[in-house]
């Protein structure tokens, strides 16, 4: 069976309660074995890759550009798309599961792509709330409290259980 992977997605402008919250899911997935997918870049990226790779977690960046510039450390590899936004598409369908942290448009796309999905588990944890056009609530994700919550519930729903 190949190894988990779990994507962590937020904003490369992110709060520090984002980037904490972060760098303990890194950390959390690290220790659980998990490999963690991240953008690559600042941010709640960066964060999840410092979390992860603290723990000598497998860190793999997904880049929506090709400029090692770009590029924060802490990162096992690094894919360059070149495909700006589009390599959200590519970053969400690679992971088991997706954990959201904080929330930005970008990290909104990745949230509707995992849920077009369709068999993708996604957590949130600070992020985005969904209304549709009567202002009803979504249900576009769970939510949970705190990292481990996050990282638990993933986990669990990755492996049925």
């Amino acid at each position: 069976m190949p190894p988990i992977q779990v994507a962590v997605c937020g904003p490369s402008n992110c709060t520090a309660t984002d980037a904490a919250n972060a760098r303990e899911v890194g950390r959390l997935l690290a220790r659980a074995g998990a490999t963690v997918l991240c953008g690559g870049g600042r941010g709640v990226m960066a964060a999840v890759a410092e979390g992860a790779s603290a723990e000598n977690g497998l860190v793999i960046g997904i880049r929506p550009d090709a400029d090692p510039a770009g590029v924060c450390e802490g990162l096992s590899a690094v894919l360059y798309t070149n495909m700006g936004e589009a390599r959200n598409a590519i970053l969400v369908r690679s992971a088991d599961a997706v954990i959201v942290v904080g929330g930005s448009w970008g990290t909104l796309s990745e949230l509707a792509l995992a849920n077009h999905r369709g068999n993708t588990p996604v957590i949130t944890l600070g992020g985005w709330k969904i209304r549709d056009a009567d202002d009803n609530p979504i249900d576009a994700a769970i939510t949970a409290p705190s990292p481990l919550v996050a990282v638990r519930t993933a986990l669990a729903q990755i492996r049925g259980s």
